[in-house]
């Protein structure tokens, strides 16, 4: 396992980061149990989960596997999760106002027994309420020693550079990570969001990084995908081209890039995927999401696999998402570049 800071933070995790989201759900808590067993035994210390995840239960499962775990392993684990999304029928049980944020947080405490939490993250973006309310309530939950540091999520670039100005100019607790989705598929956020964060120091911790599956070569061509996929049922669910492609051409062409890569390295097209991914740029950790203990194994073979530079561009030509020429093409970044001959 190799391991990198969080984000602008001097907290150390692993570059792989065991997702708890089929907690409770997918995967029972026997099952869990081994993941996190196996994870930690590898030498993993990143663990993700949210209060939405199985109602509350992978938290609840997460805290009943601490308090079996030896001391040495429960401290080197660095424990995420998130708030946001509706926990009750109420008007008042959805959002990142201080009211919400500070039930959840309390809950979050208690359902896995810990205090800090190592990394709380706003689960996404609220446009009810004021980013000031939200990132004050965060500065005063560390000084509250509730929580470490400060996380977002499924932000776009706008609004994560706007996070980290208010918290700044407020002298408030600045975020230190992003989690977004990401994988060889879904590209798009190298046009603004990893640029913003690079900029502002924020690590990304990338979600789906296997695209629903699509990324391990579980779907052939000739076969009707089955089962519910993050990225959706099938590959034709957009109409949108890339680079003269159909979403379902480039889809297969990344599959091909995949399969040759890992034919050479004789390893699984996941850990391929995984590699390329955890290797990108601004990448913290990647968040693994195995429903068996089987899937998570191959999953963490990739720990210390790194592709050849012409096997990164060979994936990088496939998976390229084709900018239209303006803002993000080529048009539009040489309207922004300059050279050192003042050009």
């Amino acid at each position: 396992m190799e391991y990198r800071t969080l984000g602008r933070s001097g907290c150390v995790v692993s570059t792989l980061a065991l997702g708890t989201m089929t907690f409770g759900a997918e995967t029972d808590e026997a099952g869990a149990r081994a993941q996190l067993d196996r994870f930690t035994e590898v030498g993993g210390t990143l663990v993700d989960s949210a209060d939405v995840y199985s109602g509350g239960q992978s938290e609840q499962i997460i805290g009943r596997w601490l308090a079996t775990c030896p001391a040495d392993v429960r401290d080197r684990v660095v424990l995420a999760t998130k708030g946001r999304f509706p926990m009750g029928e109420g008007p008042n049980d959805v959002g990142i106002s201080r009211r919400h944020l500070a039930r959840a947080l309390d809950a979050s405490l208690t359902r896995p027994g810990v205090e800090p939490i190592d990394l709380y993250q706003v689960h996404a973006f609220d446009p009810l309420t004021p980013l000031d309310e939200t990132l004050r309530f965060l500065d005063d939950a560390v000084r509250a020693g509730k929580i470490s540091y400060v996380g977002l999520s499924n932000f776009t670039g706008w609004q994560l550079v706007k996070a980290v100005a208010v918290a700044q100019s407020q002298h408030l607790s600045v975020p230190v990570t992003l989690q977004p989705q990401y994988n060889l598929l879904v590209r798009e956020i190298e046009w603004e969001v990893v640029p913003a964060a690079q900029s502002e120091g924020l690590g990304l911790l990338p979600w789906s990084p296997l695209g629903g599956g699509w990324l391990t070569g579980k779907y052939r061509r000739d076969q009707q995908p089955t089962g519910a996929t993050r990225l959706g049922e099938d590959p034709e669910r957009g109409v949108e081209a890339y680079a003269g492609r159909s979403a379902q051409q480039r889809t297969w062409d990344v599959v091909d890039a995949l399969q040759v890569i890992a034919q050479q390295r004789g390893v699984s097209m996941a850990q391929v995927a995984l590699s390329w991914l955890t290797d990108r740029p601004a990448v913290t950790s990647t968040i693994l999401g195995a429903r068996t203990l089987e899937q998570l194994d191959d999953n963490l073979a990739s720990a210390g696999l790194h592709l050849s530079v012409e096997q990164t561009a060979a994936l990088d030509a496939a998976s390229d998402p084709a900018a239209a020429d303006y803002p993000y093409g080529g048009p539009g970044q040489d309207q922004r570049s300059r050279s050192l001959d003042g050009r």
